[in-house]
């Protein structure tokens, strides 16, 4: 027979050990996984955060590259079948996070259900712009140049299944215009050729195409946010330009392994918010372009709040990815 004193006990340690956890944690240093080269915006982002969470946390957080392609599949499937211990982190984004669930189905090598969230930590607008030799000068004129030639005018991207080519897609679908997707091996080669003329059309991550934009190499038209950007004030948002639908920020927050222990997941949110917090450290972001998570009240966000806005990207980019029957080999 069991003692009930003996039960009771247990559960009275086992629940006074919960907290305990937390504040043992960390006892060694924490990899923040990167599925992306370094200099990127994951990568840029990952390093501005790292500094302030190590002064925090009193362990060093270091940030570990995995690129390979596949929209960070591989270093964030690396993260998913890690130890659940809050030792082994990932710089979470829109692409592998969200757009690559929908985009590689059951080719993905892992499911949703596989990360938990702890913080979302920035947005990033893209940018649609345009090779100075168009006419157009906002969207609509755009739109209206657009649907004059279907198919005829070429937007470029940094890769099929990015979320610069899913941008488009959805410009193309809310607007109802016929554009020619052409892909590149990344951002710089694309940017090359809209400068040229050659790609009349693009999108592109603020941080990446800002300095053609401030210096007039190319023309922007809109911020693909609900906001504008404090980097680029004076560009319109896709919804001032009447175009409310094609709202697409590259997010990037953290996550863990499903089945990490909830006193370290909010642990960990708690200082990544803390650093957010720190003027200094926005600062660093906000010169990225970057905007506040914007999923609490406090601008910020919580596990909970990151996680159902994790969900709700998984939704809505499986519907472009449906509706523009995109595939990738």
């Amino acid at each position: 027979m069991i003692d009930r004193r003996s039960m009771l006990g247990g559960i009275a340690a086992a629940t006074l050990a919960r907290p305990a956890l937390a504040q043992a944690f960390p006892a060694r240093p924490i990899r923040l996984v990167v599925g992306f080269p370094p200099g990127g915006t994951t990568d840029l982002a990952a390093r501005v955060l790292i500094e302030p969470l190590t002064q925090r946390l009193g362990q060093n957080v270091v940030v570990e590259n995995r690129p390979g392609g596949a929209g960070g599949n591989i270093g964030a499937d690396v993260v998913a079948k890690a130890d659940p211990d809050g030792y082994t982190l990932l710089m979470q984004t829109v692409s592998s996070g969200a757009i690559n669930h929908g985009l590689y189905g059951a080719r993905m090598p892992h499911r949703p259900d596989a990360m938990t969230a702890v913080a979302l930590v920035v947005k990033v607008p893209n940018a649609i712009f345009v090779t100075n030799s168009l006419p157009p000068r906002t969207l609509r004129e755009l739109v209206d140049y657009a649907k004059a030639r279907p198919g005829r005018l070429n937007i470029g991207s940094s890769g099929v299944g990015t979320s610069l080519h899913m941008t488009g897609e959805l410009l193309k679908q809310a607007a109802g215009i016929d554009l020619t997707h052409v892909p590149f091996r990344g951002a710089g080669p694309m940017l090359q050729e809209v400068i040229a003329g050659r790609i009349e059309v693009a999108v592109d991550n603020l941080p990446s195409v800002i300095g053609h934009l401030r210096e007039g190499r190319l023309r922007p038209l809109a911020m693909t946010t609900n906001v504008r950007s404090p980097a680029m004030p004076d560009v319109p948002t896709t919804a001032e330009a009447g175009f409310p639908a094609v709202e697409a920020t590259a997010w990037f927050g953290v996550t863990a392994p499903a089945r990490t222990p909830r006193e370290i997941v909010e642990r960990l949110a708690r200082e990544i918010n803390a650093c957010l917090a720190d003027a200094a450290v926005w600062r660093r972001l906000e010169d990225l372009g970057g905007l506040k998570p914007g999923l609490t009240p406090d601008g910020l966000s919580t596990p909970a709040s990151f996680q159902r806005f994790i969900d709700e990207e998984i939704v809505k980019w499986g519907e472009v990815v449906r509706r523009g029957n995109i595939t990738v080999d």
